[in-house]
């Protein structure tokens, strides 16, 4: 089914009230799905029909196969991460694995036990590729070598999805994104910390932060979801598929169109070196032709306007 067309099946999303999860609710929701979100919490202003609340980290796969039994779900989508506005990054390798394999584990077996197994859909990332080479954008080809706890642990939870697919136990599509922008970010992510550090400059019309030399690929988070609910209605594709922008952006000047797209002057900002956080060394892009050959996807949000709604709902409240 392509995307475009309406449906009247069901979608669940595990961590549907995050960054990337509440859009991946709203993308499902205009197609005409029926949508439920679990979580810890409910989050105003999610679009969901059905709210469930579960501790993912601490759910059996019983428990789980039941609730999508219960929903009639068609499509599983995998937001969780371990590194979530809850959460954050101040964990060890054994607290990342909790929710980026053991969740993962827990529901490849609650999806296999169910009598009509639905279409699995887990949001990877691009850091499971561990550093890339200068000037050469990453391809799928590439023989992934995390060099952080949190990367490693994601890549195990990729895995244990695309080993489950070849072996025809789920239908399933890993989608490694890169770092993401736009409306609604974790504030533990750069994105949300820029927004904090900009609300606090407007007042002392200074904005004072350290930026590593680093490049990095952007994609807004509502093209992420397109994304995801591209592979969701592409049953049988099993494989890993990046999205991405394609271009490797420096952070000086990604902060520095941050600051501008949100309508204040460059001259606002004191940059000073930093290094970078070591998910995937200092040179990040994706290949993403393979998104546009099997998931027709291509980014259609440029980087200026997502830092702008970024900023512009962040503002709203």
């Amino acid at each position: 089914m392509s995307p475009d067309d309406g449906n009247d099946g069901c979608v669940a999303v595990l961590g549907g009230t995050g960054w990337v999860g509440r859009h991946v609710c709203d993308a499902f929701a205009a197609r005409g799905y029926r949508v439920v979100a679990l979580a810890r919490n409910p989050v105003p202003g999610v679009r969901h029909d059905t709210f469930v609340r579960l501790d993912l980290a601490t759910a059996t796969p019983g428990a789980i196969a039941g609730i999508l039994r219960a929903e009639r779900v068609d499509v599983v989508v995998n937001a969780t991460d371990a590194a979530n506005a809850t959460d954050g990054w101040e964990h060890t390798e054994e607290q990342f694995a909790r929710v980026n394999v053991e969740v993962v584990r827990h529901l490849l077996t609650a999806v296999a036990a169910l009598p009509r197994p639905p279409r699995l859909v887990h949001l990877g990332t691009i850091h499971e590729y561990g550093p890339g080479e200068p000037g050469v954008a990453i391809d799928e080809s590439v023989v992934p070598n995390p060099v952080s706890g949190y990367a490693r642990t994601k890549l195990a939870g990729s895995d244990l999805v695309l080993d489950a697919a070849r072996a025809g136990r789920v239908d399933g599509v890993v989608l490694r994104a890169v770092n993401v922008c736009g409306p609604h970010p974790s504030p533990v992510s750069l994105p949300g910390k820029l927004l904090r550090l900009l609300d606090e400059a407007t007042g002392t019309g200074r904005m004072e932060l350290g930026v590593a030399p680093d490049r990095r690929d952007f994609v807004d988070v509502r093209d992420l979801a397109d994304a995801t609910l591209r592979a969701a209605g592409r049953p049988g594709l099993r494989c890993a598929v990046n999205i991405g922008s394609g271009t490797a952006v420096d952070m000086r000047s990604f902060v520095t169109l941050f600051v501008t797209s949100a309508g204040y002057p460059a001259s606002i900002l004191v940059q000073r070196p930093a290094t970078g956080s070591g998910l995937g060394g200092a040179w990040i892009e994706a290949d993403i032709r393979r998104a546009g050959t099997l998931l027709g996807w291509a980014p259609r949000i440029p980087l200026g306007r997502s830092l702008r709604d970024m900023w512009e709902a962040y503002r709203a409240g």
